[in-house]
C-alpha cells in the first residue's frame, strides 16, 4: 500500500451535498478499490478538504480520484506521499 494526499476544492454544488452520508460513500469507494481513508480534514484557505488515504498504486489512485470527483463534485488533486524518514533514506542512497 502507498500513501496519497488528496486535496479537494468544493464546487458550489458540492457544498450543497455536504453530509456524513457522502463521507460514508467516500470510504466505501476507497474500500471497493482496496484502499482506506487514514484521516481527513476540512480546512480553511486555498483548499477545502485534505484526505490521507492508503491505496495500492498510482493507477488505483487515479481511478479513485476521478470517481470521487464524479460522485461528490469535489475537484481533487491527488499526490503520492512518503514519510520524511523514507524521503531522507531515498536521498541518502543517491
Amino acid at each position: 500500500m502507498a500513501i496519497y494526499v488528496m486535496v479537494g476544492e468544493y464546487s458550489v454544488d458540492a457544498v450543497k451535498m455536504i453530509s456524513a452520508e457522502r463521507t460514508d460513500r467516500t470510504e466505501a469507494l476507497l474500500k471497493k478499490h482496496g484502499g482506506k481513508l487514514k484521516t481527513g480534514y476540512a480546512t480553511l484557505g486555498q483548499s477545502d478538504l485534505i484526505l490521507i488515504v492508503d491505496l495500492r498504486d498510482n493507477e488505483t489512485a487515479m481511478q479513485v480520484s476521478v470517481e470521487l470527483t464524479r460522485m461528490t463534485g469535489i475537484a481533487f488533486t491527488t499526490s503520492p506521499a512518503v514519510s520524511i524518514q523514507e524521503f531522507d533514506q531515498m536521498m541518502e542512497e543517491k
